[in-house]
């Protein structure tokens, strides 16, 4: 063995101790793992799905599911093995070890982005939902202010999300994300329960008021066909960003993997496994049949399409209080890891500070109501991180960290192709999905201009 090759062992063996050293041995079962990281995976997106499947058919769409799940288990693959060679379970150190701050700084920044969708996202939700649930106890269709959606996010913001999340510390809120599972899956069981009890074909006059006149008329003798497969509508550019919003948990991946008891990566790696099977069955049930009682029809947050169906309805009534408290809920839960970063990057070498505490904390809650009043729907907001944030988050980072870090003497030249074609992939998918994003964006600009100067 040459002096080259026992460099190597030694460093690779000396890195493997301090690993073992560094991190103590995790308490968390499999099986609350499995759950853990279903809860990390679960969450708005799901809302989104039914719409992609409208944008692509059902055919396509299962195709990009299976692919972006079968993607997101190979980014996971890359990540663990790279915090093996790399010494270190936490995503931002795996940068700087990579690329130094640039590196640090790309990870945090793509967190950051993440968790502020994630966030935008539920209190979209809050601004859909809560004013028909309003309504709906009034027994009442007036537009005042108190079922204003804009009005209603700021007051919740104020009066609820607000002083919890001044919290120091999570506490008990943490627990909130296995409430929010056990919605979501209560969400799905009613969407299926719902397709048989919605009339097909639907009434001509919700057809009329959901449908935008800019999509396509489809014709009785294509509609199967069209079912199926449709990938001519301008739409289509956001199927592939809900699709990676509704996946990305790879910030989640090493810490879950850091308390995992009995440690080792493929144990981890079949933690995943289960998990990412579990959500795709939800999120296939969830998109498929959402989908079908309303075709293309259906709205970009999909309960909101059942209020143009029923006006009243306790079951669906009742989804929608709890999705409310379940999101209410978790938005401080995703507030901390967000303000967690800014302290990082801005006053790492300080010590706690209540006024700094809260300044951050208004200002970031401040952003994130003025996106939530001024962009147009929920499904920017899921296109838009979908395409950058989260697609840096399955596609990009992981593979340029591996890249780097794993060693050349550890790693097959397939492996290393392999991780290459995936970075390369993970760039073509964010600056097209982007690219045509920002192209539809435009569109509907002008668009909506001249229909005012047509008034």
């Amino acid at each position: 063995m040459d002096a080259e090759s026992q460099n190597f062992l030694t460093d690779h063996q000396l890195g493997k101790k301090k690993f073992e050293a560094e991190y103590s041995p995790g308490s968390a079962s499999f099986g609350m793992s499995v759950f853990n990281l279903g809860n990390a995976i679960m969450g708005s997106g799901i809302l989104g799905l039914a719409y992609a499947m409208a944008n692509t058919g059902i055919a396509m769409f299962v195709i990009l599911l299976v692919a972006v799940a079968i993607f997101s288990l190979y980014s996971v693959h890359l990540l663990l093995k790279t915090a093996n060679e790399g010494g270190s379970l936490v995503y931002e150190q795996l940068g700087y070890k990579a690329f130094g701050i640039p590196g640090k700084l790309a990870a945090s920044c793509c967190i950051t982005m993440q968790n502020f969708g994630a966030m935008a996202s539920y209190l979209y939700i809050v601004k859909y939902e809560l004013p028909i649930v309003i309504k709906a106890f009034l027994d009442s269709n007036n537009n005042s202010w108190y079922t204003n959606g804009d009005y209603l996010v700021l007051i919740v913001t104020v009066a609820i999300i607000l002083p919890l999340s001044l919290l120091k510390n999570l506490g008990y809120l943490g627990y909130t994300s296995g409430f929010s599972l056990l919605c979501m899956v209560f969400f799905v069981i009613v969407v299926i329960y719902k397709k048989f009890q919605i009339p097909c074909p639907l009434p001509e006059n919700f057809i009329n008021i959901t449908v935008n006149v800019s999509q396509p008329q489809v014709n009785t003798t294509d509609e199967e066909s069209f079912m199926y497969l449709h990938l001519s509508d301008r739409r289509t550019v956001y199927a592939v960003p809900i699709l990676t919003f509704a996946f990305v948990c790879h910030p989640a991946i090493l810490p879950m993997y850091e308390e995992l008891k009995d440690r080792s990566r493929r144990k981890m790696q079949n933690v995943a496994n289960v998990s990412f099977l579990g959500m795709f069955v939800m999120y296939l049930l969830a998109a498929l049949f959402g989908y079908l009682p309303f075709n293309e029809a259906v709205e970009p947050e999909l309960l909101h399409t059942y209020s143009k169906v029923y006006s009243f309805d306790v079951v669906l009534l009742i989804v929608r209080f709890a999705v409310l408290i379940a999101v209410t809920l978790t938005v401080p839960v995703v507030l901390f890891p967000i303000r967690n970063s800014v302290n990082q990057l801005l006053c790492a070498s300080k010590d706690f500070s209540w006024p700094r505490h809260i300044c951050i904390t208004v200002a970031l809650l401040v952003c994130v109501n003025i996106l939530v009043i001024f962009v147009p729907t929920i499904r920017d907001i899921f296109g838009f991180i979908g395409a950058s944030a989260a697609a840096m988050l399955i596609f990009i980072l992981p593979s340029a960290f591996y890249i780097k870090l794993v060693k050349k003497e550890s790693m097959k030249s397939v492996q290393k192709i392999g991780a290459t074609l995936f970075l390369i992939m993970g760039f073509m998918v964010m600056i097209s999905s982007m690219a045509l994003i920002i192209a539809d964006w435009i569109h509907n600009a002008g668009s909506s201009d001249e229909h005012a100067d047509g008034h």
